[in-house]
């Protein structure tokens, strides 16, 4: 083909003119082989890009078997044929249309070894998954679903976050559970490193976490597998509707309940797709004898009737929504990533590392299937086996990131999992407490086996748990603002760890002849500078604040509204309510602003040593901003009191809007101290730091 045709091709499709392809095609049928990018993308590439279907299947049907295969077979650049695009977009008419001209096209990878199934997979695309899957000449192939470099298509899912579609994985390829890529990751040490999807790792604030309590989330939901030529039934209509067609959804199921008397969770869902009914009914039985009910299975329908009750309440007391459906994604996220965790855990042969599958991940490739020979065997030899790898166990980087819900089931699957260790001869504990991860460390402490063993464990430098909660690194582990807030938690998390350890645990020095608390002093130095900069900072600024409000309050309690009686030295107002409200709050705001100014410049006296934050500043910080604040409303209201006999009679009606907009700065002045006084307060009395993981680094 000419240049000047394949630049008309390429001006064809970025206009979006296929009529006119359709024209070229027809003159000469050469041009679907064209490649018309620097991608090397050809026309039905391009097409399948913009998702021009009836286009593809037109083309398609117009054209010889012979020349259909081999523009099927057709890759650009990156190696990804027509059915790696349609797979990847999820477009499912187009896979089944290139299926069934050549099922062969499923085996075919590109690049970097990714079949077609595998990108459906990895794109969350689970209508293109099951469509590829259910063409597959052989289900029991795993090769398929691996890539180069040993990731699986439940590395892939479970990376991405599509957990629902990894649950049906993991019942479609239960082998899968243990493939092991060749940077001797399985499956579970992926989740285990993504700990915002566990309710332990995060972030709520308290009426957030009201509301995801009041959500349910049925935890076999996301079990039903959609046929590969349906769509799923909430596109029946618009997302805006659903709420009401939930409505009416629930009033069918349980009138069947109460016709029937059946659960309304059948498995015929599964049934109709590829999964065959014997293994759905496997899996339904596992999950029952390890997880009861919280609730008898015939309240379902009265649990979920309460659910929707909660959502519609919320509403109507101006919740929003898209608030409400964002916190629903969070918990459904949740407990699905805790129902393919616990299958994992449940499937998975974590401790037996001696298995040749976990050494070499080609080699489980050949065993569940005939493998692919494009794949280079060799590239998962070159980096040893697993143990020569020294790769962190599951539960070690549960740990290390904080994942309570990971450590605890796989310390009651595999109690001995509590022995792992990293290169460094960290354990669980060492590694819990070195991260500042205080859920699995408050988990792990309740533990009395454990905390006789682990919690005595060493690393190879010598250093004991105290050690490594006295070591200080350059993150920000605490959910506070401020060194000095964070010099806080740091010192509480030093003395939690060492009043928790096991009796007769004595304090020791490690390999360099030091101590847990020179480690603090020496590594807590520079947070020690900045939080006594911050807080000498912050006191002298309220200093100056509170001595303005002294004399004001000052020269104002010495002051008489009106003036005495010349003959008996009596206030002429005396008696009057606005004239005791006006002494009252004088003597407040002298008093509260004196005692404000005494605590701020004891602060800028102070020691600043270690133990001084834990409580002393903090404290003293604390009752001095409430005494500013105090004095500063304590002024105002004395204020409006003694203005209130300058005001003559017809206007004091008029002048309460006035006195309420004085009242502004102080509303505003605590809005904005809100924050650090909660702070602050929470610091004071709570014993266990919180953690912030978003700030977290690994």
């Amino acid at each position: 083909m000419v240049q000047i045709e394949v630049a008309s091709l390429f001006d064809y499709t970025m206009k979006g003119q296929w009529r006119e392809i359709l024209e070229a095609y027809k003159n000469n049928p050469g041009t679907l082989e064209a490649k018309i990018t620097k991608a090397e993308d050809t026309v039905l590439h391009m097409a399948v890009y913009v998702g021009q279907t009836c286009l593809v299947k037109t083309l398609l049907d117009n054209i010889t078997e012979d020349m259909s295969l081999t523009i099927l077979n057709v890759q650009n650049l990156k190696g990804n044929t027509l059915l790696h695009i349609a797979a990847e977009l999820g477009n499912v008419d187009i896979c089944k249309d290139i299926v069934k001209r050549d099922p062969g096209l499923i085996c075919i990878r590109n690049n970097e070894g990714e079949t077609p199934l595998f990108l459906a997979a990895t794109h969350g695309k689970r209508d293109a998954f099951f469509c590829l899957h259910g063409h597959l000449q052989s289900q029991d192939d795993y090769s398929l679903c691996r890539k180069s470099n040993g990731d699986t298509i439940l590395h892939s899912t479970i990376s991405s976050e599509y957990f629902g579609l990894a649950l049906q994985i993991l019942g479609l390829y239960p082998h899968l559970a243990g493939s092991v890529n060749e940077d001797g990751l399985t499956p579970l040490h992926i989740l285990a490193r993504k700990p915002n999807c566990f309710l332990s790792c995060t972030r709520m604030e308290l009426y957030e976490r009201i509301v995801y309590s009041c959500l349910f989330v049925d935890e076999v939901q996301e079990e039903a597998n959609d046929q590969c030529n349906n769509r799923a039934d909430t596109d029946r209509y618009p997302k805006n509707y659903r709420t009401c067609m939930n409505f009416f959804s629930l009033f069918k199921t349980a009138l069947k309940v109460l016709t029937t008397g059946k659960d309304f969770n059948a498995a015929t869902d599964d049934v109709e797709n590829d999964v065959s009914q014997k293994s759905y009914l496997r899996r339904e039985q596992a999950k029952k004898e390890k997880r009861p009910y919280r609730f008898p299975p015939n309240w379902v329908v009265v649990i979920h009737f309460l659910s929707l009750t909660v959502k519609i309440l919320l509403i109507i007391c101006g919740v929003g929504v898209s608030w409400l459906a964002k916190i629903q994604r969070k918990k459904e996220r949740h407990m699905r990533a805790k129902q393919v965790m616990n299958e994992l855990i449940e499937r998975a042969s974590l401790y037996m590392y001696d298995d040749v599958l976990g050494r070499n991940p080609h080699a489980y490739a050949l065993q569940h299937g005939r493998g692919n020979e494009s794949i280079n065997s060799s590239s998962y030899m070159k980096k040893g086996n697993f143990k020569e790898r020294n790769i962190e166990s599951p539960i070690l980087v549960a740990a290390r990131m904080g994942v309570a819900e990971m450590v605890e089931s796989i310390l009651d699957k595999f109690p001995v999992a509590i022995q792992d260790a990293d290169t460094n001869n960290k354990n669980v504990v060492l590694l819990a407490i070195e991260n500042r991860q205080p859920h699995v460390y408050r988990l792990l402490s309740k533990m009395d086996l454990i905390k006789e063993s682990a919690f005595r464990q060493v690393d190879n430098q010598g250093n004991s748990a105290v050690h490594l909660a006295a070591t200080y690194r350059n993150h920000k582990p605490w959910r506070v603002p401020g060194a000095a807030m964070q010099m806080q938690w740091e010192y509480k998390w030093y003395k939690l760890v060492k009043n928790s350890m096991p009796p007769n645990f004595y304090e020791r020095y490690n390999n360099k002849g030091q101590t847990a608390k020179q480690i603090f002093i020496n590594t807590h130095g520079l947070l020690v500078k900045e939080g006594s900069k911050w807080l000498c900072n912050t006191a002298e600024s309220c200093s100056v604040v509170a001595a303005l409000v002294a004399a004001v309050a000052f020269s104002t309690s010495t002051t008489i509204p009106g003036g005495p009686n010349q003959e008996s030295g009596i206030p002429i107002f005396q008696g009057r309510t606005a004239f005791k409200l006006f002494a009252l709050a004088s003597l407040v705001a002298l008093c509260s602003s004196v005692t404000s100014l005494v605590l701020f410049l004891s602060i800028l006296s102070s020691r600043f040593q270690e133990k001084d934050f834990v409580v002393d500043l903090p404290r003293k910080l604390l009752v001095g901003l409430t005494t500013l604040l105090t004095s500063i409303a304590s002024v105002l209201i004395s204020f409006c009191a003694g203005h209130y006999f300058v005001i003559e009679d017809q206007m004091k009606v008029a002048v309460y809007p006035i006195y309420a907009a004085t009242c502004l700065p102080i509303s505003f002045f605590a809005f904005v101290q809100l924050p650090l006084y909660l702070d602050l307060t929470s610091a004071i009395f709570r014993k266990v730091p919180q953690r912030s993981y978003k700030m977290f680094s690994p």
